[in-house]
């Protein structure tokens, strides 16, 4: 798919550009073999009606859980036409001034973030209700604008003879999309809770905003955006790993405490730290042979940061549940020996992009806010008094951050003058 491009003549009748229609002065449009960038259109409408079922698929459970009637529940579920009602006219008219793909790329970004953050969202306090209706009615207003948007991309990028086509396709991912979430939701409802559904479409939804920037995005974007977008995805990674780590560096021994009151405290408070001591020069070593062996600086810290924070994550998810205490001390030691293969990958990636001033972006924009994390963990066990949100939590910021890391990060050396003074 072609992107911006401000040639007027190449698809103009006449040579001057005031005889074009005015999107013609912006856009090229859609070439045939375009049509392969179908699926991304579809999994969009059906990733849309995921997140816009989460709550119908979850209400009976958030009901219990918040000792909702039927009255409250409703008003919790018609949040969300509220604002879809709001925003369609300006969805339109802003997908028309400054191009659809642009309202696509917000729009999803957003209601991924306001998805995912839904079940931290009911907890924080007591006001549940106004809490979750006024999320669905952020979430309406997002999602007011995308099939404007959808259909003013069509309009300006679509060859006469394939709209039609791609207006169906859309409309058939709407109806896949409401089965899917009936049908995963209830699987992941059953089995890990109503907030895993949130956390799981949340997170699809922010990997398809990436796929929409590299569809359709991506070429428009200068150096200097590409440089800033790589510090961003490195920061953001050891971020997530600063903030995960100190999570359990701080919250375990209580943990063990309280989930197994007879265990014998020096095999939970010395095993798991024990074994990452290890680990953390195998993996700096790996890393270092990886690289005089001719793999790519990249390829080498982006794989480094994959067993950091996914390896982690499928360790730390199955203490979301009852185990037993051999079973615990495995998989927190397991976790703790896959994130300190940090320090070969988003710890050490700050030093390939920017050699000189290392210290100060280490020091001033990375390890700091990571601290932050402990307290919301203390204050999610408290409002739920259960271990599991905590865990959930961890591995969301994990595959969040990951994925941001693996499409953005990079380990060319960048100028900073353009982003710190």
């Amino acid at each position: 798919m072609q992107i911006l491009s401000h040639s007027t003549d190449s698809h103009c009748p006449n040579s001057s550009a005031l005889s074009c229609p005015p999107h013609e002065k912006t856009f090229k449009l859609w070439r045939p073999e375009a049509r392969k960038w179908m699926p991304v259109l579809f999994v969009g409408t059906c990733l849309l009606y995921c997140a816009r079922m989460t709550m119908p698929v979850c209400v009976v459970a958030m009901a219990a859980t918040f000792r909702w009637n039927k009255i409250e529940s409703g008003l919790a579920l018609g949040g969300f036409f509220w604002g879809y009602s709001c925003t369609q006219i300006l969805g339109g008219h802003a997908s028309d001034k400054i191009g659809g793909e642009r309202v696509l790329l917000f729009s999803a970004t957003s209601w991924a973030v306001v998805t995912a953050s839904t079940p931290a969202l009911a907890h924080f306090g007591s006001r549940t209700l106004a809490l979750m209706t006024m999320a669905r009615v952020f979430m309406g207003i997002l999602q007011g604008v995308f099939f404007p948007s959808l259909a003013s991309l069509i309009a300006q990028r679509a060859p006469e003879g394939e709209k039609s086509f791609l207006n169906s396709i859309m409309q058939s991912g709407s109806s896949l999309g409401i089965l899917l979430a009936g049908l995963l939701g209830s699987v992941l409802l059953d089995r890990y809770g109503w907030e895993s559904v949130f956390y799981a479409v949340g997170l699809l939804s922010g990997f398809w905003a990436l796929v929409v920037w590299q569809c359709f995005l991506k070429g428009a974007y200068s150096r200097q955006h590409l440089c800033f977008s790589q510090l961003l995805a490195m920061v953001l990674a050891h971020l997530c790993t600063c903030g995960t780590s100190y999570t359990l560096l701080s919250w375990m021994p209580t943990y063990f405490h309280e989930e197994y009151p007879h265990a014998t405290m020096w095999v939970y408070n010395v095993f798991p730290w024990a074994a990452a001591i290890p680990a953390a020069l195998c993996g700096g070593y790996l890393s270092d042979s990886l690289i005089s062996q001719g793999y790519s600086v990249a390829f080498v810290r982006k794989s480094m940061q994959f067993i950091a924070m996914g390896v982690s994550s499928a360790f730390v998810l199955p203490l979301s549940v009852e185990v037993s205490f051999p079973i615990a001390v495995i998989c927190i030691s397991a976790a703790m020996v896959a994130l300190s293969f940090t320090s070969c990958g988003a710890s050490v990636n700050v030093q390939d992009l920017t050699p000189s001033r290392a210290g100060a972006l280490f020091g001033d924009y990375v390890c700091r806010p990571g601290v932050l994390m402990v307290s919301l963990s203390g204050y999610m066990i408290e409002v739920t008094q259960s271990w599991a949100s905590v865990f959930y939590l961890i591995a969301f910021v994990h595959c969040f951050g990951l994925a941001v890391f693996l499409y953005f990060g990079d380990a060319q050396r960048v100028d900073l003058s353009a982003f710190i003074q």
